[in-house]
């Protein structure tokens, strides 16, 4: 079974835009908590992170849209 080069490329770009998220929220998560609970920056900043995620995806899949594999 083959796999395709666009399957491979769409897989990796997905997995590395992913772990930066994760990336993202554990350093917001742990810069911006007190007492074990997150602050109320920390809550504004882990917002930003999830709309950013949401907006670099938007980004990728338009961009891997219009490419020609």
């Amino acid at each position: 079974m083959e796999i395709e080069r666009e399957t491979i490329v769409q897989v990796v770009i997905s997995a590395i835009a992913f772990v930066t998220f994760i990336a993202a929220a554990v350093f917001v998560a742990s810069t911006y908590s007190a007492d074990g609970a997150l602050s109320q920056q920390g809550g504004v900043a882990l917002v930003g992170t999830i709309g950013l995620f949401v907006v670099v995806m938007l980004g990728a899949g338009l961009w891997m849209e219009r490419q020609n594999f």
